[in-house]
């Protein structure tokens, strides 16, 4: 089994074996480096900002929204952080047992679950928020100000020139 692969490694693994493949090689440098940046994004505030915590990036991103724009339906949850609904099961189940986030049936339709951020729950938004804004600045402090607000202003107009899935 190998170790991980430099960038460059990577780069050159790619080329190799997709040389001679019709490709927009510069829209997959693009998102590569995209998918890139976020993981190491993603580890980077677990490593730190949530550690203490213990909460996942996932579990955070759940907490935020709900703490954010209230109680919302699994779906319409599942759906703004990205994931699947069995991903999202799981990970509320965990939040649900720690007494950050309770679920209860939709009205008219018992199937479907409302999710809420409990007191401890907002309250441990509210303890972390500092530290999961301080890793993002630092995850940046690469770019001066001109080179984030571009870098925003791309990522945006990746995300609305996707066509919406449900």
């Amino acid at each position: 089994m190998r170790g991980t692969r430099t960038l460059e490694e990577t780069e050159r693994a790619v080329a190799e074996h997709l040389a001679g493949m019709p490709l927009d090689l510069a829209a997959l440098a693009a998102l590569q480096n995209l998918h890139r940046a976020a993981a190491a994004v993603r580890r980077r505030l677990e490593q730190t900002a949530l550690r203490e915590s213990d909460l996942s990036w996932t579990a955070f991103v759940v907490l935020w929204t709900l703490w954010l724009d209230g109680p919302r339906e699994s779906r319409e949850v599942a759906a703004e952080v990205g994931v699947s609904r069995a991903t999202l099961s799981g990970v509320a189940g965990t939040l649900e047992r720690r007494g950050l986030l309770h679920r209860h049936p939709a009205p008219g339709d018992r199937r479907l679950a409302i999710f809420e951020v409990t007191d401890a729950g907002g309250r441990l938004v509210d303890d972390v928020l500092p530290g999961v804004r301080a890793a993002e600045s630092a995850a940046v402090s690469c770019l001066d100000d001109a080179e984030k607000d571009t870098l925003g202003v791309l990522l945006h107009r990746v995300v609305l020139g996707l066509p919406r899935t449900t």
